[in-house]
C-alpha cells in the first residue's frame, strides 16, 4: 500500500497560483535546481568548489582521487534529489529535471556498498571505521536524508530505483543498530534518519523502519552517555576539533528526550529530532512523548525564538544558549534551522489540530526562510541576522559568521538545498486534512483538491495576504458536501469575519479555527480582516531588545536597509505612537508594500573624529524613514546596514 509520506493531501493536488510566493517558487524548477546542479559538478568557475559530484564518482570507481568538502557533503544531493522531487509532484512532468535526477541516482547506485552502506566519505577515507564515530560522522544522518529523497522523489514520479536504494540502506540499519546484544547501541549525533526512516515506513509499510526511529528516540541520552564513551574507545578518530571536551546537550542527549525540558544545543539537531519524536508519538500513539514535544516547543517559540522565527543565538557552534538571550547582530539563526522549526510546527499543529503552531511555521517561512535566498535564486544566507553593520564582520571576530551579502555557494551548504526543498514542498504547510476536516492554515492562493468524508472537494483559494487581509475561498464538489472546513485566524487579524455565500458566520473558535460545515456541491467563503503595519515589542527579558521597536505586517517583519535610511541605522529612534504609512510600489523588489515614517536620528555634529568620549547632549533631528519587508532585504545593493529593532523614543 502506497501512503502519503509528506503530507496528507499530496503536494501534487495543491497547485500555487500565489504572487507572492511564485515569485520564488518558480525559479525552483528553473533557475535553482539547475543551478545547484550545475555547482554540484563544479561546472561554475566562480563559485566554491563543491566536489560532491566527484565524490559520488570516485566512490563509484569510475573517478580517481580523495574525498573532499564537509563529512556530510554527500547530503547536498540529497536534498537537491528531494527539492527535483517536490518540483515534480507541484509542477508537473519536466523531462530535463528529471533527466537530471536519473542520472544522479544511477551514480548513487553504483556508489552504494554491496552491503547497502552509503557515504561516500567513509567509502573512499575510512572504510574501516563506519559506525566508529557516530557523534561527528554524519553517516546515519546521510542516510535519513536520502531516505526523504527517495520518498519523495518515488511519490512524484512512481520510480523505484532510489527507493529499492535506501531500503537496502534502511535494512542495513536494521541490522547493525537496535537493542539486542550484538548490535550498536549507538544513535545519531545529528538526528536526521529518523524522520526518514518514519517516511520510509509510511511509504513501503515495513514497520521495522518506524521500529527502529522509535528505538534512536529511546535510547537517546539514556545511562551513560553514548558519545562520552565512544571517544574513549582506542580506534576513535575525531572529525571535528572544537568537539573536544564534548557537551552531550550539543546533540540533545544530555537527558532522555522525555525528560528534556528546554531546546538546547545545536539548532538544527534539536529541530530535526523534535520533527522525529512528533513523528513517532503520532505513529506509536505516545502520549508522554508528544508531550514531550510540547514543553520543548513552548521553550522554543516563547523563550528562545526570533521575531523573524529564527531559533540559534549562538554563532559558536550554532546553538541555543539560554532563555532570552537573542542577540540581533551576531545571531546564528540558520536557514536549516527555521526550516526544521517549520517542519516540527507543521507536525505538532496536524497531530493536536492547534493552530496556534502554524502561527510560528508561517511566521518562520515568510521571513527567515524567504530571507536565506536571493530574489534571482543564486544567492544564499547561512546565517540570519536581524541587524548587520558590515564593517563590523571581519574575520578573527565573533561577527565573522555573519555576511552582509548572499554568497553563491558555501564550502558547507547544506542551506541553499534546504531551501529549494521547502519552496518546492510549501503545499505540505497550505493545509491538512483528517477523515473529515479539511484545514486551511497559510492562505496562500493556489487549488486544491482533497477527499473529505469520502468525497472529492476542490478549492480555490484567493489571497492577496500578505498585503491585505483579504481571502476568498470557492469549494465545490460534484457530490453533496459534508464535513467541516476549518479556517485558521491568525494572530495578527484585527476585527475578522467570516461569511458564507454571504451570510456572516458566527466566529467563536475551535483551537485557533473557525469551523464551516460542508453542504450543498457549491459555497463561497469570504474572509476579511484588518492587517494594518504595527510596532512590536519585546518581552523585556530579553535584553538585546528591551526599549525596542520593530515593525511587523501581517506576518511579515519589516527592516530598515542603508540604501534607503543612509547609514549608522543604530542612531535611529523612533516613538511607538508615530504613524506607520503603506504603499505598495510595483517598481521594488517585484513589488511590495514599503512602509514609510517619521523618526528622529541623532546628530553627529559636536563630535569630531579626534573624541571618542565627552559631555556633548544629544541632539536630535527629524527624518523620514522607509522600511521593507525582511526577507527582501539584501536584494538592491550589496554590503549594506540592516536593522530590524530600533530604539524607542517616548
Amino acid at each position: 500500500m502506497k501512503y502519503n509520506a509528506n503530507s496528507s493531501i499530496p503536494i501534487s493536488d495543491i497547485k500555487i497560483t500565489d504572487e507572492f510566493w511564485n515569485k520564488y517558487r518558480d525559479l525552483v524548477g528553473k533557475v535553482i535546481i539547475p543551478y545547484q546542479w550545475d555547482v554540484l559538478n563544479d561546472r561554475l568557475e566562480d563559485v566554491e568548489t563543491s566536489h560532491c559530484i566527484e565524490n559520488f564518482k570516485i566512490a563509484a570507481g569510475l573517478s580517481n582521487g580523495k574525498f573532499e568538502g564537509a563529512v556530510f557533503q554527500d547530503t547536498d544531493l540529497a536534498k537537491w534529489l528531494e527539492a527535483v522531487g517536490f518540483y515534480l509532484a507541484a509542477y508537473g512532468c519536466d523531462e530535463k529535471l528529471e533527466a537530471m535526477a536519473d542520472e544522479a541516482i544511477d551514480l548513487i547506485e553504483k556508489a552504494q556498498q554491496p552491503d547497502g552502506y552509503l557515504d561516500t566519505f567513509f567509502i573512499i577515507n575510512a572504510p574501516d571505521k563506519k559506525w566508529k564515530n557516530l557523534c561527528e560522522g554524519h553517516e546515519l544522518y546521510t542516510a535519513g536524508h536520502f531516505m526523504e529523497a527517495a520518498v519523495a522523489y518515488y511519490e512524484a514520479t512512481g520510480k523505484r530505483k532510489i527507493i529499492d536504494v535506501v531500503c537496502r540502506l534502511a535494512d542495513l540499519l536494521c541490522d547493525v543498530f537496535g537493542k539486542e546484544e550484538g548490535k550498536c547501541h549507538g544513535y545519531p549525533g545529528h538526528p536526521e534518519v529518523e524522520v526518514g526512516l518514519v517516511k520510509l515506513y509510511r511509504v513501503t509499510g515495513e514497520k521495522k523502519y518506524l521500529d527502529l526511529a522509535k528505538h534512536f528516540i529511546d535510547i537517546r541520552g539514556v545511562g551513560d552517555n553514548y558519545f562520552l564513551e565512544e571517544e574513549k574507545q582506542e580506534d576513535f578518530e575525531r572529525i571535528f576539533p572544537e568537539f573536544i571536551n564534548y557537551d552531550p546537550s550539543y546533540s540533545q542527549s544530555h537527558l532522555p528526550v522525555r525528560q528534556q525540558k528546554t531546546a538546547e544545543g545545536h539548532a538544527v539537531r534539536a529541530a530535526y529530532l523534535y520533527s522525529a519524536m512528533a513523528d513517532v508519538a503520532v505513529e506509536t500513539d505516545d502520549k508522554e512523548l508528544l508531550d514531550a514535544c510540547k514543553v520543548l516547543w513552548d521553550d522554543m517559540v516563547h523563550r528562545r525564538m526570533y521575531v523573524t522565527g529564527s531559533i540559534g543565538s549562538s554563532g559558536w557552534l550554532e546553538r541555543f544558549t539560554t532563555d532570552y538571550d537573542l542577540p540581533n547582530d551576531c545571531n546564528y539563526s540558520e536557514s536549516c534551522a527555521s526550516i526544521g522549526l517549520a517542519m516540527f510546527g507543521k507536525r505538532m499543529g496536524e497531530i493536536t489540530g492547534e493552530a496556534t503552531y502554524f502561527d510560528e511555521v508561517e511566521r518562520a517561512l515568510y521571513n527567515t526562510v524567504l530571507s536565506g535566498i536571493a530574489m534571482d535564486g543564486k544567492g544564499f544566507f547561512y546565517v540570519n541576522p536581524l541587524e548587520v553593520w558590515p564593517a563590523a564582520c571581519m574575520d578573527h571576530t565573533s561577527r565573522l559568521h555573519v555576511k552582509s551579502e548572499r554568497q553563491k555557494w558555501f564550502g558547507v551548504a547544506c542551506c541553499p538545498p534546504n531551501i529549494a526543498r521547502t519552496l518546492a514542498s510549501l503545499g505540505q504547510y497550505i493545509a491538512y486534512k483528517s477523515k473529515n476536516k479539511l484545514y486551511l492554515n497559510m492562505y496562500v492562493s493556489s487549488k486544491i483538491k482533497a477527499e473529505v468524508s469520502g468525497k472529492e472537494v476542490r478549492l480555490d483559494i484567493k489571497s492577496e495576504i500578505p498585503w491585505n487581509g483579504k481571502v476568498s475561498v470557492h469549494v465545490e464538489s460534484d457530490e453533496q458536501m459534508e464535513g467541516t472546513l476549518a479556517l485558521r485566524i491568525p494572530y495578527y487579524a484585527k476585527n475578522p469575519k467570516i461569511s458564507v455565500s454571504g451570510a456572516g458566520l458566527d466566529m467563536k473558535q475551535d483551537k485557533g479555527y473557525i469551523n464551516i460545515t460542508l453542504s450543498s456541491t457549491s459555497m463561497d467563503v469570504s474572509f476579511e480582516f484588518d492587517m494594518p503595519a504595527r510596532f512590536v515589542h519585546s518581552n523585556p527579558k530579553v535584553r538585546a531588545d528591551v526599549g525596542k521597536l520593530a515593525i511587523m505586517k501581517g506576518p511579515l517583519v519589516y527592516a530598515l536597509e542603508q540604501v534607503d535610511n543612509g547609514d549608522n541605522l543604530a542612531n535611529i529612534f523612533v516613538s511607538g505612537k508615530t504613524k506607520l504609512q503603506e504603499e505598495f510600489d510595483n517598481n521594488i523588489l517585484g513589488g511590495t508594500t514599503r512602509i514609510t515614517f517619521n523618526a528622529q536620528r541623532i546628530k553627529e555634529e559636536g563630535w569630531d573624529s579626534g573624541k571618542l568620549y565627552g559631555e556633548v547632549e544629544s541632539d536630535f533631528e527629524e527624518v523620514k524613514l522607509t522600511a521593507i519587508p525582511y526577507c527582501y532585504w539584501g536584494n538592491r545593493q550589496k554590503n549594506e546596514e540592516m536593522l530590524v529593532w530600533m530604539k524607542e523614543k517616548f
